[in-house]
């Protein structure tokens, strides 16, 4: 049983955000071995002909532009500068983050059997919190936190302020990762942080340097992750071809080895290439799964599943498209699964489940690997890897192979605090290595530094300074931003 511990408290307006402090007792909640879903399913595997799993991405970054320059989410002044550019959508993005509390008791209320998959970045949660706009959060609260609800809806994990994994330097993917889950705990409670298995990476990013990707597998499983969302062509089979076809639709194991020949998997299920947006909001994966059936995994037979996430907000089709394709499809399929044999919505983690309680063993999924990582295997031989050997075959096939390429994040934790950053202009990299450098010893000293106001301010910043809507702009008022997160930061780590 899991350790039964108080959910921390929200905090209030002037307060920042519950991203820190809370570590053991978030790791007691989430590191669990029990069903999530499977108590409560009504689909019956038999009955699944084939299955679709739809999630909708949220997010808003936080942004130094209130009064005086204070943080305030990006939602908020796209509400108070309505006259530029798009921000006009800013009333119907509100609407957006809020509709599915509205959607899903309806359709459950009419005998439907509706499923969807959220991910919200914790910078929107801040942001809806900071805006007062506890409408939107009290209805998404109904979807997370009602048992009766809860069968239908799937919360997925991700980096507290949507840094993509790949340019995050490797020592702050997991403090992201627990900042996200102890802000999910303040606001929803412990018991639907405890439901959270599976995990949205931002942007969709996979890192395929062999470090950088073992160290975020084992920081997911360290934080009670079982599956992983990935993008099909961010991930190869181990001698280097592309997935099977029917791959794309089953579970998969990917599996990661460092430059020390080290190794750690984790479940993938695979999203399927296209454009996003337009295949979830005319619901296309559905249309896609009835010419799916059934295929073999070790011994068993086991319904396809077709894995799609889009934006939930962004572009008229999520608009204005999804609330209207969406509700049809549920009523057109509200027996499906369970006395009658058709295709079906289904969760991430309920499919799982539903494949390993008929006998699927995990160690019989296609098993792939981060696209690339065969050139580098071919040239290493994995039991005698070396980190130097690696870090040569890597600059060896960037000169000779135009199409290879390896977005690695770096470690900050070397003895100089600097070495490997001194031809890095990016001030992201320098204000975490000064984070790390100032607060890892204190940490390990005493681990209640993490509750210290000090530590707290300095960790936010490091986090915020890292959203990737500040390295897709280039030049102008989003780099601007993030120069001045990057100065607020680097005072405080000064003191």
């Amino acid at each position: 049983m899991i350790a039964t511990v108080p959910s921390p408290n929200l905090p209030t307006q002037s307060e920042l955000p519950n991203i820190c402090g809370w570590e053991a007792e978030i790791n007691a909640v989430v590191n669990h071995n029990e069903p999530i879903f499977l108590p409560t399913t009504n689909l019956r595997l038999e009955n699944i002909t084939a299955g679709f799993a739809c999630a909708l991405h949220m997010h808003q970054p936080t942004i130094p532009a209130g009064p005086n320059g204070e943080l305030i989410s990006n939602l908020q002044y796209m509400f108070e500068h309505s006259g530029e550019g798009d921000n006009h959508n800013a009333g119907v993005f509100a609407w957006c983050y809020s509709r599915m509390g509205d959607f899903i008791p309806e359709l459950v209320s009419n005998g439907c059997n509706p499923r969807i998959m959220l991910d919200y970045s914790g910078n929107l949660l801040w942001g809806l919190h900071q805006m007062r706009r506890e409408d939107i959060i009290n209805n998404l609260k109904r979807i997370a936190c009602d048992p009766q609800y809860q069968p239908y809806v799937e919360w997925l994990g991700t980096m507290w302020s949507h840094a993509v994994v790949p340019s995050t330097p490797i020592p702050d993917i997991k403090l992201h990762i627990q900042a996200w889950q102890q802000y999910f705990a303040a606001i929803f409670g412990y018991d639907a942080l405890k439901r959270v298995k599976g995990f949205s990476p931002p942007e969709m990013h996979l890192p395929n340097h062999p470090d950088t990707l073992y160290e975020y597998i084992k920081a997911l499983k360290e934080c009670g992750y079982r599956w992983l969302l990935v993008q099909e062509h961010s991930v190869e089979r181990l001698d280097g071809s592309g997935l099977r076809h029917e791959d794309k639709y089953v579970p998969n194991s990917l599996i990661a080895r460092n430059s020390k020949g080290e190794t750690i998997s984790i479940t993938a299920l695979i999203k399927t290439q296209g454009s996003d947006t337009k295949l979830v909001a005319q619901m296309q994966p559905y249309h896609e799964a009835k010419g799916r059936g059934k295929q073999q995994i070790g011994n068993v037979s086991v319904p396809s599943c077709v894995t799609q996430i889009a934006d939930g907000e962004n572009g008229g089709v999520m608009m204005n498209e999804f609330p209207r394709d969406f509700q049809p499809v549920w009523y057109e399929i509200k027996d499906n699964g369970i006395n009658t044999a058709g295709v079906v919505g289904i969760n991430g983690t309920e499919y799982i489940e539903l494949l390993e309680a008929a006998g699927v063993n995990p160690d019989d999924y296609p098993t792939c690997q981060a696209i690339g990582q065969h050139k580098i295997w071919q040239r290493v031989e994995p039991d005698k890897a070396t980190p130097e050997a690696v870090e040569k075959a890597i600059a060896q096939l960037k000169q000779t192979d135009h199409q290879f390429h390896m977005d690695g994040a770096s470690w900050t934790n070397n003895l100089s605090w600097v070495r490997g950053y001194e031809n890095v202009l990016e001030p992201m990299n320098k204000l975490s290595a000064m984070f790390h450098e100032k607060y890892d010893p204190l940490v390990k000293q005493d681990p209640s530094v993490t509750k210290r106001p000090d530590y707290h301010e300095a960790l936010l910043y490091n986090l915020l300074l890292q959203t990737s809507c500040f390295r897709y702009w280039g030049q102008g008022t989003w780099t601007d931003y993030a120069h001045t997160l990057y100065e607020r930061g680097e005072a405080l780590l000064k003191v």
